[in-house]
């Protein structure tokens, strides 16, 4: 079947269609995307505002077009942290579904972290053992882990790079004072969940997953994607820790000519930065593998073991 996959994120609002069935891994068929950073743009009351709404709108009826011309037959549609925390997420909800007949599921953040182990699991199978799975996405950090394909524990954090940028970084570099204040804000949230993440036992592989993950690999030395899903890359905490402090003092448009930065990142680099070390030094990681496969694929997943065989 081809299935088509919306997934309203902080950052970006992604169509993927993919050639799915059970028991096989989803192959991408079409991507679009739009850039909307709905964890940073938000007014001064914490609500998405009405032209951000209309933006989002128009995204989705083009992607409902594209999705149409492609023979999709099914679309799964969902949202994360930025509609899940605004104050008016319910609104925004309303006026999707009114103007473009799509029902946006919101995703808690502990299904986010479920969601976004079990690609995890399933695309390094059982021989991994336990894992550890950390995500980082514009409005929260996922930590999950675990030796089946539920984790024992899934926890989400307020941590994500867009939602720490516009709270944390009012200048570009960011004021050394502020980036000291975020760093403290993120170790102090990491550490009130880091017992029980590793209280369950030792991970044999510890997982990352998300672009940020993948940028700040990029920048230390890891292969371009161009190379492929299937070249391992890894970030390693001691290139990342000689990494943030030089990040922090760029500004983003130096950080955008750094490899693998995207401009629409780069923003939020800094902010991903601090959030990948404070993680893995607090739940003691000395090296994380780069994911390929993330919640997106984990919805459909999950959406092919509930249909009937």
């Amino acid at each position: 079947m081809r299935l088509g996959v919306l997934d309203v994120g902080s950052n970006t609002i992604h169509l993927l269609v993919v050639d799915a069935h059970y028991g096989a891994a989803p192959l991408p068929a079409s991507k679009s995307k739009k850039v909307l950073r709905l964890a940073e743009n938000l007014g001064p009351d914490g609500c998405i505002a009405a032209t951000t709404i209309d933006q989002l709108i128009a995204f989705i009826r083009e992607a409902l077009v594209s999705a149409e011309d492609l023979g999709v037959t099914e679309i799964i549609a969902f949202a994360t942290s930025a509609i899940r925390d605004a104050p008016n997420g319910d609104e925004v909800l309303a006026a999707v579904c009114d103007q473009t007949g799509v029902e946006l599921d919101i995703l808690s953040g502990e299904a986010e972290a479920r969601l976004t182990y079990l690609a995890v699991r399933r695309w390094w199978g059982w021989s991994a053992g336990r894992i550890l799975m950390i995500d980082i996405g514009g409005g929260s950090l996922e930590i999950a882990a675990g030796t089946d394909e539920e984790p024992d524990i899934a926890v989400s954090l307020p941590l994500g790079a867009g939602r720490l940028t516009r709270d944390f970084m009012a200048s570009d570099p960011p004021d050394p004072d502020s980036v000291r204040e975020l760093r403290r804000h993120v170790r102090t949230a990491i550490a009130e969940v880091a017992g029980r993440v590793t209280r369950a036992g030792e991970p044999r592989l510890c997982v990352a997953t998300s672009k940020t993950m993948r940028q700040l690999a990029r920048i230390t030395g890891a292969a371009a994607s161009s190379e492929g899903l299937h070249v391992r890359r890894v970030l390693r905490r001691e290139d990342l820790h000689t990494w943030v402090m030089k990040l922090a003092e760029m500004t983003s448009p130096d950080r955008a000519r750094l490899p693998g930065v995207s401009e629409s990142r780069a923003p939020q680099l800094v902010a991903g930065a601090i959030v990948a070390e404070a993680a893995m030094d607090i739940l003691g990681v000395a090296a994380l593998d780069i994911g390929p496969w993330a919640l997106r694929e984990g919805v459909i997943l999950r959406h092919l073991d509930g249909l009937p065989r």
